[in-house]
């Protein structure tokens, strides 16, 4: 029967997709058998170019192919049984961050992001509501795909969990696993979490207490969420029967998830805890879900349900053999926030091996946010409203303060305090004030430097600046390399420090040759020419590596430098490779507020 309604089923049009592409797909199965090309840019042949062997060479394709396989990054879906908040917020940014390098550097990318609307926790939030739950989950997916928009998230497709043809691809996985016997039905004991959608086993719960209400519960020492006892027929999958081929995978992957403490942690569970998992719940358990294929009586685990959506988004099931790549799978990295990552890096990966499905590549499991060092909880009433967050800072800042500031170890602290702090010193002060004193100065102009620049050498400079002018091409030269061995590892933070160590060594650069002096010495055209134009070669580098982390704010840069579109690449953010700038797009105000305005007084 659903062999029958894939093979006559039209492919849809999901209205939420936002990719320009569109993909042919085709599949048969197993038993019925852009980025613009970039610009060529002047070359600098001077004794600038000889230095060029002394820093990592970026290469970035001019000209992806679109049959080639995307950069394919995905966010958690998220539950809509509650509002979302800072840390949906986080895992949204540290996956665009991710989106968008990759097309700074020339490649298509795809990022998909979305709601999870099936489970008892779904269902029990609408009955409190008294509405149908899918009335809940449509106004409640709203508000998360209203947060991405507002956080200017560049996902392709917000995926929802009961779109026609994720429900088709969850079924379909079904009868794949139920064709290669790999699910049985049998009756199952254990303590599951509501809260967590999840069987623990004994090992793995504690008795606690509730320090508000004074309640004794039996809860996961995992989570600290509640778990009940609960006995029932459902499905399993054999997992166990995966054990080897995980742990042979984990071993020649030792790097999978990052961090590394995290990925001790998943090989020691499927070691010492692993078992078939429970993939079903009794409709009158649970009846707001996809109903098991040929059993109308049991609904499929959430889980399962959840996991399946990142190849949805990728074409399955309706993938023509040898094509599935064009689609994204494998995805490239899964954002998670650390609570998740035993479904994402044990349950995940044993159900593809399950199908011989490729694995996706690489798993960033991010720390949580806490504030004044307490977990955030309603309870407390310490959660962070991020619409509230982006209304009184700005997107741009609040991107910068949660990838600067954010965990992937440890968990962040989350302070308006501390992202006032950042704002000022990092970014009003540092890149906001240099903005303004190489630009605004009346005393010199950028075009006139750059086009000295692009005549060949400045000549010599006296010794001390000479030095100074030679330390701070090297930190130009390196600024692109360390960011893309961040961003190689998985850690944006690491690449967005590496862009703002060059504002702060520019600024102590421009403090130290003093171009407001050279400009009264006679003689010293050239060494002010030079020194304005390192100055603007800092910015226009800055901005370009920034694009990622604040594309808001980092546009204004660009623009106000004069730096054409085609000129704003990966390729481009090393210096002496664009002469064209120093103009810029918009003529300044004034007064100049500056990039980064003073912040509106908090009542």
């Amino acid at each position: 029967m659903v062999m029958e309604a894939l093979r006559t089923a039209p492919a849809r049009r999901i209205l939420r997709w936002r990719s320009a592409t569109a993909w042919s797909r085709g599949w048969v199965c197993r038993s019925c058998s852009s980025q613009s090309p970039m610009s060529s840019s002047r070359s600098f042949t001077t004794a600038r170019a000889t230095s060029n062997s002394t820093s990592t060479s970026i290469s970035t394709p001019t000209s992806p192919s679109p049959f080639a396989k995307p950069y394919y990054v995905t966010t958690p879906i998220y539950y809509v049984n509650a509002a979302p908040h800072v840390g949906h917020l986080y895992s949204m940014v540290l996956a665009d961050v991710l989106k968008r390098w990759q097309t700074l550097a020339g490649k298509r990318a795809l990022l998909c992001t979305g709601t999870d609307e099936h489970g008892i926790k779904v269902q029990q939030a609408a009955a409190r509501n008294g509405v149908h739950p899918k009335n809940f989950c449509d106004d409640n997916a709203a508000k998360f795909e209203n947060l991405a928009n507002t956080a200017v998230i560049d996902y392709d497709r917000f995926m929802r969990t009961t779109d026609q043809d994720h429900v088709d691809a969850v079924k379909h996985f079904w009868f794949l696993l139920k064709e290669r016997g790999l699910i049985y039905r049998s009756t199952h004991t254990g303590w599951y979490s509501v809260s967590d959608e999840c069987f623990y086993p004994e090992t793995h719960i504690e008795k606690t207490m509730d320090p508000f209400t004074g309640e004794v519960f039996m809860a996961s020492i995992e989570t600290g969420n509640k778990v009940e006892w609960t006995e029932e027929k459902n499905y399993h999958f054999r997992m166990t029967e995966m054990k080897s081929k995980l742990l042979d995978f984990y071993n020649k992957n030792p790097e999978w998830v990052v961090p590394a403490a995290r990925m001790s942690q998943v090989v020691d569970w499927v070691k010492n805890n692993l078992e078939d998992l429970s993939i079903s719940r009794p409709v009158d358990r649970l009846s707001w879900g996809i109903r098991v294929p040929d059993d109308e009586s049991q609904t499929i685990y959430v889980w399962v349900d959840a996991l399946i959506n990142y190849i949805t988004n990728a074409g399955f099931p309706l993938w023509t053999p040898g094509s599935e790549h064009e689609g994204g799978w494998p995805a490239d990295a899964h954002v998670i926030g650390k609570d998740i990552v035993r479904f994402h890096c044990v349950y995940w990966p044993a159900l593809l091996l399950a199908l011989d499905l490729p694995l996706p590549k690489r798993v960033l499991s991010h720390a949580h946010w806490t504030m004044d060092r307490k977990k955030m909880s309603k309870s407390v009433g310490n959660v962070v409203n991020p619409f509230s967050a982006i209304e009184r800072f700005g997107i741009d800042a609040l991107r910068f303060y949660l990838i600067n500031d954010g965990g992937i170890i440890d968990d962040g602290d989350y302070s308006n305090e501390k992202i006032t702090e950042r704002y000022k010193h990092i970014l009003q002060s540092g890149l906001g004030n240099l903005l303004a004193r190489v630009t605004r100065a009346e005393r010199w102009n950028i075009r006139q430097a750059i086009v000295a620049a692009s005549g060949g050498d400045f000549g010599p400079a006296p010794q001390g600046l000479e030095d100074a002018f030679v330390a701070h091409d090297k930190v130009l030269r390196n600024a692109a390399p360390a960011a893309v061995k961040q961003m190689e590892e998985l850690n944006p933070r690491g690449a967005l420090r590496a862009a703002t160590a060059v504002i702060i060594e520019t600024n102590k650069f421009f403090t130290e040759t003093a171009p407001w002096n050279l400009v009264k010495q006679k003689d010293m055209e050239a060494a002010l020419a030079r020194a304005i134009y390192l100055a603007a070669e800092s910015l226009r580098i800055t901005g370009i590596l920034m694009q990622p982390f604040m594309p808001g704010k980092a546009t204004e840069l660009l623009d106000a430098l004069g730096v054409a579109n085609d000129m704003r690449t990966l390729d481009h953010a090393t210096p002496y490779t664009d002469f064209d700038y120093g103009t810029p797009f918009v003529a300044l105000k004034r007064p100049y507020s500056g990039l980064f305005p003073q912040l509106p007084v908090e009542d």
